[in-house]
C-alpha cells in the first residue's frame, strides 16, 4: 500500500498483493474543512448506520477478484488534518469464505506502513452495536505511519467483519487519518471526544 500521493487529496490506497491490482480511491474533498457538524448517516445498502462530523462523500467500485466481482464502498469527510472514514466491501453468500483473506490483506496492508503486526500494534479493546442491539467486543489500532520527512501521518483504525445468513459477508474498516507536520502520540491523540465519538457511534444493522 505504500506508494507515494499528494498530501490533502488523496483519502486511501488499498493493494490487494496476490493480485498485483492497485485498488485506489481518491476523494478530492474541499480545501476549506468545515467545523464538526455531527449527523446521522444511514447506509441501507451497506449495513450500518454512524455519527460523523461532516456531510460524507461517497464512492463505490465493483473489483475483479478471482474471477468474481467485489463491490467495495467508501464514505468520507475531511475536516481540517483529519479524514473520517467508512470502508465496506460486501461478499455475496458465494464470496463469503473469502473474506478471511480479503480481511487479512486489508490489515497487512496498513500494519506493514507502521511496521507492526496485529500483536505489536498499539490498540484498545472496544465494543460496538450489531444489528440485534447486542454489544459485540471488537479492537481499536493505533498507527504511526512511517515519516516522510514533509509530513506524518497517524490513524486509529477498526475493522469489522459481519456474516448475514443468505446475505453473504460485509466487511468494515472505520478509521480517522490525521495528516500534519508534527508527529502525534497517536493512542493520546485519537482518545479525545472528536475521534472517540466516531468509533462509539457506528452501528451494524
Amino acid at each position: 500500500m505504500l506508494i507515494n500521493k499528494p498530501m490533502g487529496l488523496v483519502l486511501f490506497k488499498l493493494v490487494f498483493q496476490k493480485l498485483g491490482v492497485v485498488l485506489a480511491f481518491v476523494l478530492l474533498l474541499s480545501a476549506c474543512s468545515p467545523k464538526l457538524d455531527w449527523r446521522i448517516v444511514q447506509a441501507p445498502q451497506e449495513g450500518y448506520s454512524t455519527l460523523f462530523p461532516g456531510k460524507p462523500e461517497k464512492m463505490e467500485r465493483r473489483l475483479p477478484y478471482q474471477n468474481q466481482e467485489i463491490v467495495q464502498t467508501l464514505e468520507a469527510v475531511k475536516i481540517e488534518n483529519d479524514i473520517y472514514s467508512v470502508s465496506t466491501i460486501h461478499l455475496s453468500t458465494d464470496q463469503a469464505l473469502l473474506a478471511p483473506n480479503l480481511l487479512g490483506q486489508l490489515q497487512g496492508n496498513l500494519l506493514n506502513r507502521a511496521n507492526v503486526n496485529l500483536d505489536s500494534a498499539v490498540s484498545v479493546d472496544a465494543l460496538y452495536r450489531t444489528a440485534n442491539k447486542q454489544r459485540a467486543a471488537t479492537k481499536d489500532y493505533f498507527l504511526e505511519f512511517k515519516s516522510t520527512g514533509a509530513v506524518e501521518q497517524s490513524m486509529r483504525i477498526r475493522w469489522i467483519v459481519r456474516i448475514t445468513p443468505g446475505n453473504g459477508a460485509w466487511i468494515y474498516q472505520i478509521s480517522v487519518l490525521h495528516t500534519a507536520p508534527a508527529r502525534v502520540d497517536a493512542k493520546t491523540f485519537f482518545s479525545e471526544d472528536a475521534y472517540s465519538s466516531f468509533f462509539d457511534e457506528f452501528h451494524s444493522e
